[in-house]
This record gives C-alpha cells, structure tokens and sequence, in this order.
C-alpha cells in the first residue's frame, strides 16, 4: 500500500508543479487543446460530444464521469474481442475465460450491473454466466462511451456500475461510397481476422453492409505451454439501411453474431494445439439482432421511438459434437419512446419509457436455471441547464420487473419449482459542473440505483460446465439498492492535462457467489464439483482513477493512469470482509512519439511503449476459499504504426504491436483460469494468460462519389 500511496503523490505533485508552471501563459479557451489520456488522438474539450445522459451534451458539461473511445484508438488497438478493446481504460476491467471470452467490469461490478447499449438497445446474451461474453462484433463498433456510475436513467435496471454505450459509425454524406477492409494476424494463438465494410449514401437513402470473422487456436504462456481448450471462432453479419429526410429519420439494423469457444478445463500442451477445429467441451452460440430506430423533428424538439427483438441461443456440447447438453433459448423485445423538448431558458428536457420484454426456454438435456418469463418497464425525466460557468444535470426513473420462473421435473425429481417475484425501484441522480477557469473544472454528482436479482442469482440448480462447479440460486434475494457520490477535477493547458475522478458507492443487498463449505471447512461436493450458492450483504466500494497526459512537444506524449478500488463487505470481518472479484490496483504508462504527422508518403507515423502494471491483490473473499490473493505482474507492450499516401491520398494503414514483450507468467485476479483445479510441479495453480503475441493489422479505406 505504502507503494500505492506514494506513487499516488507523486502524481499530484507533479500535477501541482506543472500547473504552477504553466499558468502564466496566456491561452485562448477556444483554442485550448485536451488530449484524451490513454488515447491516440488530439481532441478539443469543446467539440468533445457525449449521448448517455440527457440526448446530447459536452464532456466538459456532464457531472457523471464519462470516458470515451474513438474511432482511431479502436482502430489501432489489438484485441480478440470488443471489451478487450477497452479494458484498458481508467476504471475499466474484464473478467475472462481464455482469449476469446470477455465481460465488461467497471469499478469493480460486473455481470447484470453493466448495460452494454449497442444499435441503440440493450443487449440481452445472458450475461448473467461467468464464461458468456458480449455478443458484439468489435468491427461495427464505431466509438464507446464509458458511463461509471448509475447517473444514466435511461437503461433502467442493471446499470448499477455503469453503462457502455457502443457507437455505430455516422451515415456518410449524400454522394459518397465508402469501401473498407481490414486484416489482422497474431502470432501467439495463430488468430486471423478480417472484415469487409460497405457503406453509402445517395439522395436520403443510406446503407451499411458488414461482414467479418476471426479464429484462433489454442494460445500458450511460459508456464503452462498450449492451453487446451482456449481456441474459438465467430462470424458476424450486420445490414443497415435506412431513410433520412429533413423531419425524419429511420434506420433498420439487422445483425447475426456467432460465436463458437472451446471451453477451457485444464489441459495444458493438448495432442493438436494448432488446430483450429473445435474441441470438446465447446460452446455454440448465435445471437440474432433486428433494431428499427425512429427519429422525428417537431421545430426544435425531437421523438425518439425504437423497437428491437434478439435471439440468444446458447448450445454447450460436452461428450458429443452432435448432441448438446445445456440449450438456452432467449427471446428479447425492447422498446424505447422518448421525447427531447425544446430548449427553454438554457433547460433541455427529456422524458420517456423503456423496457423489454423476455421469454427463455431451456431445449437441452441439461439444466441450469429454470425457463422464465420477464417483463419490465420503466419511466424516466432527465433536465440539464447550462449557464455561464454552470452545468446542472439531473433526473428520475421508476422500475418495475417481474419475472415468472417455470417448474421442471427432472428424472422424476423436481429440479427447479414455480416462483413469481416482483421487483419495484427508484434511480435518480443530481450532479453540477463548474469551470473555475479555462483551465479548471470541478464536478460533483449524487446518484442513487437499482437492480433486481436476475433469474441465475433466485434459481440456479445444476452443474455450470463453463465454469466447473455446481451452482444454487436463492430465492430470497432481494433487490440491489445503491447510493453513490462522485467527486471530479479536470486541469487543460496546452503541455498538460488531467483528470481525477473520486467515488464512494454503498449498496445495499449486494448479490455474490461464495463456494460452500462443511462443518470441517472442506467444499462441499455436488454432482463430482464444488458447490456455489448466492448470497447477499451491504456492501460499499470506494476509489477512483487519476490519468495525466504530459506533452510538452507537440509530438511527444508521456500519459499515466493509476485505478484503485477499495470494496469490503459491511459489518462482516475476516475472510469475508472483502467482496469477490474486485480488480487489483493498476497503473498504465505509455510514452508516444509521433515521428511523421503528414508527410509525402507517411501520415500519422508513431511509436509507442506501454507498461502496464497490475499491483498485488491481497483484498479477496477468502471465506471457504472462494478467492485467492493474486501477486503482481507488469506487461511491456510496444506498438508502431503508420498511414501510406500516394499522390497526397491514403491507401492504407499498418498497424504493429507486440504485447508481453518479455513473456511474463502471470495470472489476471479477474481470470477464472485462475480457480481451474490443476497444480504444476512449481506448486501453483490454475491456468495462466496468454504469453508474448506479436500482431500486424492493415486497413485498406477507400472512398468514392457516385
């Protein structure tokens, strides 16, 4: 801890001192530039626009701590999956299964308490499972915003810790055809990736045409060699068309993602580790996506009406290629109206209701949760004023969710009975934003959230194979309620700027898995593995995120960002004090050098050099062994690329990297490799992440006029 805190002043004095230093330069707020921490590109503070909050609204306005992720960074940035992509933003986490599988963390929650928002809706995969991922073709993602916290009122229930919002790319203007395709190899799984994007735009009719693919092989680590089971592969297709007039717009998106991952039991160096056919055990899943998005312009007001349906289905084959053993089946309608008002005396208004409809059937021959059906709604009114140096943001939502869990007798033994649950909530959230000067703002922002128990956390009942243990709901859980403040400084000059972001969030019911235990404190046995039940208490999780970007040239960039989190359970002490899977304190330094920024034949040239170091985790829920301490590692990554012009045009991109230049063992506190039952000569356990992995991307654009 004592290393944490000093590195921590270290920064503010180095912050300080800048600041002194600088102040005295005169500086024109319009031309003052930020420059995103961890990111690649220059961007104005005052063009900076975020959606996640009321409709449309500078970043330098919104009380809520907000991140974003363009474009070029996503571009530039190697990943197997869309959430790998940005794991690596301040206060952002993933908890993983292997290379192929990633769920978003964000301040410490995951699961049900992230809302991933992509074409407009939620997305709806069964999140609920430790080895689900996010069901999002990384390549149609156009930016991210970040939204920590559960200031946003307009996804309802599950937002506790935050929301993603994935940005699809913006239509073209009328005219142009746009042409993209994309290629990536990496040498450490034998991962391939490509995608063909077309996308134009003639007299009001716009359209996007997308289709990808990746797969891999099984990846390998200095400790444990080839991981068996670690290989996968996904396919994705996405079609938009629509119509855009000057009081209207709509757009159709239709989507199908598959993706099918070996699943990960604790062979190490397997008879075919190259292979890139599937392996037993393996998981099938296809997720199906139609969204139709309405927009309509009455003067200066807008109405918003959406409407999606989704299909998960989720087929895990253990003994047969031919025969799966768990099936779910997951059909999901959502609705959202909502309704900008004309701005009034610097007020901008937004009221709405949202919801979603579910029906999930089990078709397998196995079980884990019961067939359910769920129903929600909710209601929503967000305001912001802006005045002079002032912003005021804020707003109400109520919830309401029920869920209908059906009975199944299994071999003449009832494995899951009825139950009907219904759950009511309030979220709401105040927060201002004042500029002290060009340079200085302050934030500060008040929220309070909620979230019902979903159906795994009430009725579980069965063997996870993803994550090999048995798994017991409880039915008397009740619902999540949480109260967070959030405390926030940014400093902007023209060799600096800064941010430092402060939370402290207590929730009440805080819904968790702890493995069970007998009298004699040795695990308790089901169907040949350990058994897990939820369980709930009062929790509060405290911490925050510094990032300082230093660029005294204008090519040179020297940016850090430290993320530490504090979370305990309340009134409870010992191995049960700290709450389950809460990431370790992080810092990441890069230094970036841009070498050419538009030359003759090279744009956009630069090199780059990150650490990423991952501090010792000894904060575990260490009740009945459930979690371990985690020792800290830190990965060198170098990255380079470049843009190449011909005749003052550009004809492609190349993209380098090298992660865990050195090879590094290490094991992430958030893998569940980590818990897999296997020991190695050395004495340690479980499975480690991947090794050294060289990666070379291109991206070849071209536009015409037609």
């Amino acid at each position: 801890m004592r290393t944490i805190y000093s590195f921590i002043l270290m920064l503010v004095v180095c912050l300080s001192v800048t600041a002194q230093g600088v102040a005295s330069r005169q500086h024109d707020s319009a031309d003052s530039i930020i420059h995103q921490p961890i990111t690649e590109t220059s961007v104005s503070l005052n063009e900076v626009v975020i959606t996640g909050l009321t409709g449309k609204q500078q970043l330098k306005s919104s009380p809520a701590p907000i991140f974003m992720v363009s474009h070029d960074v996503l571009e530039r940035t190697p990943y197997t999956n869309v959430i790998d992509a940005i794991s690596r933003q301040p206060g952002v986490s993933q908890i993983t299964t292997g290379s192929g599988i990633s769920k978003p963390v964000i301040r410490g929650m995951g699961y049900n308490r992230v809302v991933v928002v992509n074409n407009g809706i939620r997305q709806e995969g069964q999140q609920w499972g430790d080895e689900h991922g996010i069901e999002i073709d990384g390549n149609a993602v156009h930016s991210v915003e970040i939204l920590k916290g559960p200031a946003s009122l307009m996804y309802g229930s599950d937002a506790l810790a935050g929301v993603l919002l994935f940005n699809s790319a913006p239509s073209l203007t009328s005219g142009t055809l746009r042409i993209r395709t994309t290629g990536e190899v990496q040498s450490n799984n034998g991962l391939i990736g490509y995608s063909a994007n077309v996308a134009g735009s003639k007299d009001g009719l716009v359209w996007n045409t997308l289709y990808s693919g990746q797969f891999a092989h099984a990846y390998k680590n200095s400790h444990d060699g080839y991981v068996g089971g670690s290989g996968f592969g996904s396919q994705a297709f996405t079609q938009m068309l629509g119509v855009e007039r000057n009081l209207w717009t709509s757009h159709l998106t239709l989507s199908l993602y598959r993706l099918t991952p070996s699943l990960i039991e604790g062979e190490t160096n397997p008879e075919h580790p190259k292979s890139y056919g599937r392996t037993l055990p393996f998981q099938d899943v296809n997720h199906y996506k139609a969204v139709l998005d309405n927009t309509f312009y009455a003067g200066r007001g807008k109405l918003k009406f959406l409407v999606g349906y989704q299909q998960n289905r989720r087929q895990e084959y253990e003994e047969s290629a031919d025969e799966c053993g768990l099936d779910f089946m997951l059909h999901t309608v959502n609705y959202d109206l909502r309704y900008l008002l004309p701005p009034f005396c610097n007020w901008k208004l937004a009221m709405g209701v949202s919801g979603m409809y579910q029906q999930s059937l089990n078709k397998g021959t196995e079980f884990l949760i019961p067939a359910y059906n769920l129903f929600d709604y909710g209601a929503f009114l967000t305001a912001t004023k802006e005045r002079c140096r002032w912003s005021l943001s804020g707003g109400l939502r109520y919830d309401h969710r029920h869920l209908n869990g059906h009975p199944l007798v299994d071999d003449g033994e009832e494995r899951f009975s009825m139950f009907s649950r219904g759950f009511d909530g309030v979220s709401a959230s105040i927060g201002v934003a004042y500029a002290l000067s060009d340079r200085w703002h302050l934030k500060a922002n008040l929220a309070k959230g909620f979230r019902a128990p979903n159906v795994s956390e009430l009725a579980s009942n069965g063997v996870h194979e993803g994550t090999v243990r048995y798994e017991l709901g409880n039915n008397g859980l009740k619902p999540e309620h949480s109260w967070q403040i959030d405390l926030g400084i940014d400093y902007v000059s023209p060799i600096l700027s800064s941010q430092l972001s402060l939370f402290a969030n207590q929730i009440v019911n805080y819904i968790f898995s702890e493995k069970l235990a007998d009298e004699h404190g040795a695990p308790i046995i089901m169907d040949e593995v350990e058994a897990y039940r939820f369980t709930s208490g009062d929790a509060r999780i405290m911490g925050g995120e510094m990032v300082v970007d230093i660029h005294p040239l204008s090519r040179l960039h020297f940016s850090n960002a430290f993320s530490y989190l504090h979370a305990v359970q309340l009134h409870k002490a010992g191995e049960a004090r700290h709450l389950p899977f809460i990431p370790a304190p992080r810092w990441l330094s890069e230094l970036r050098y841009e070498i050419v920024c538009d030359g003759r034949t090279f744009s956009n040239f630069f090199v780059k050099a990150q650490v990423d170091c991952n501090f010792r985790q000894n904060h575990y829920y260490g009740l009945n062994h459930t979690e371990t301490a985690t020792p800290a590692y830190a990965l060198l990554n170098l990255y380079a690329g470049t843009d190449i012009k011909r005749r003052g045009r550009k004809v492609f991109s190349l993209y380098l990297s090298c992660e865990n230049l050195t090879n590094k063992a290490y094991q992430s506190h958030l893998s569940r490799l980590k818990y897999l039952d296997v020991t190695a000569s050395d004495g340690s356990t479980g499975i480690y992440d991947m090794g050294r992995n060289f990666t070379v991307k291109f991206v070849l654009p071209l536009t015409l006029h037609i």
